[in-house]
């Protein structure tokens, strides 16, 4: 019965933690996980690339209410620092299927999306949940990790990417 109990807990515990592989958690000031991904229009896009700009990458679903709540603040974020020192990569997870007719019925979306529909880039980042989001400075290192929704067009917003673009 112990043999049997010891075996039960070793399994449970190997379906819990992989095998023994836990991601570590990504935390603020750890250099941010590489990836390549492509996005909707075909162009490829890897993360190590973009040094020398701050980087505002951003997880999210079509099924997700707080993601598409988040959108139209992003893009008017992406529209007013539309410059060489600062890139947005809106990372679709899951879904890339959906993507499409949730964007013909939308309008004024010019970010990037980029498919990690695999969640290659998501299991890097060690998600938790939709939306998160990650600001990475211009040397690589991650500055802030916002779990859930943002009001990224707020003047707060604005000011800490301005910093960091201004560093």
């Amino acid at each position: 019965m112990k043999k049997l109990l010891g075996l039960l807990l070793v399994i449970c515990l190997l379906f819990l933690f992989g095998c023994g592989q836990v991601p570590a958690t990504l935390k603020v000031g750890d250099p941010a996980p590489d990836f390549s991904l492509v996005d909707l229009e075909g162009k490829s896009w890897t993360l190590s690339e973009l040094k020398g700009q701050v980087v505002f990458i951003n997880f999210w679903a079509t099924w997700c209410p707080p993601c598409r709540e988040e959108l139209p603040s992003m893009q008017k974020l992406y529209t007013a620092l539309a410059t060489d020192n600062f890139k947005m990569l809106a990372l679709l997870s899951k879904d890339k299927p959906a993507v499409a007719n949730f964007l013909a019925n939308q309008s004024g979306y010019t970010m990037p999306i980029l498919d990690d529909s695999e969640n290659l880039a998501g299991s890097k980042y060690g998600l938790t949940g939709l939306p998160e989001t990650y600001i990475v400075d211009k040397q690589g290192i991650l500055r802030q990790k916002v779990i859930g929704p943002a009001k990224w067009d707020s003047p707060g917003s604005v000011q800490m990417m301005m910093k960091y673009i201004n560093e």
